[in-house]
């Protein structure tokens, strides 16, 4: 769908940070180091901090505690992108030779094969504040969950219903798309750590501020 570009896309009034919501969750905003398929921080990043809009921070909250019934605690590696995160993604894409980062996040595919595959978007979700990247830590162990491959990579591994990783690393991934669909969210086909408020607030808004606190509390 087609951006609006208004002041709208500025305005973070109904966005919050998630942390606000859920005390001490764990958070590794990728896109705000250099540990990620480019390789550099990401623009717009400015602080790694989640936002989310305040619908899908409530809903994460609900998906928070139950998966603290279960003995797990819930680790964030990207929430709100702004679009001129998505703009450095795709320049990156088409403009830059730059591939440092591809033993680490798509081995098996070329550059342009990732927008082709959907695993990169020229639009974002994440854009409109209420698509969250995350994955579940063992309280009694302190570790991530084996899902079967690692965030970001590229790869049909990272499908949700890949069948080629062992029954634990499938129904660990199940478990918590479970649990997120029933607290609202939707999952993607390509990767299993991506969901999407179902009933997002802003379907047709692709914001711009930056991530960082700072934006909020004005």
């Amino acid at each position: 769908m087609k951006a609006e570009y208004t002041d709208e896309i500025m305005d973070p009034s109904g966005f919050v940070l998630l942390s606000d919501f859920v005390p001490g969750i764990i958070q590794e905003i990728r896109y705000h180091s250099t540990y990620n398929f480019i390789g550099d921080r990401i623009d717009g990043y400015e602080e790694p901090c989640a936002i989310l809009t305040k619908e899908a921070a409530r809903a994460i909250t609900s998906v928070s505690n139950e998966m603290m019934v279960h003995g797990y605690r819930l680790k964030i590696f990207d929430a709100y992108r702004p679009a001129r995160a998505v703009k450095h993604f795709v320049l990156w894409g088409i403009e830059d030779q730059d591939i440092r980062m591809k033993p680490y996040f798509y081995p098996d595919l070329e550059k342009q094969e990732l927008f082709m595959k959907g695993y990169i978007a020229k639009q974002s979700g994440h854009s409109r504040g209420s698509t969250v990247d995350l994955t579940l830590l063992n309280m009694k162990t302190g570790r991530e969950i084996d899902m079967g491959s690692p965030f970001d990579l590229f790869s049909e591994i990272s499908h949700p219903d890949c069948r080629t990783i062992t029954d634990e690393q499938y129904e660990n991934r199940m478990f918590l798309q479970q649990i997120m669909v029933r607290n609202g969210f939707v999952p993607i086909d390509c990767e299993w750590w991506h969901f999407s408020l179902k009933n997002e607030p802003y379907p047709d808004i692709y914001f711009d501020f930056p991530v960082a606190s700072e934006y909020l509390r004005r």
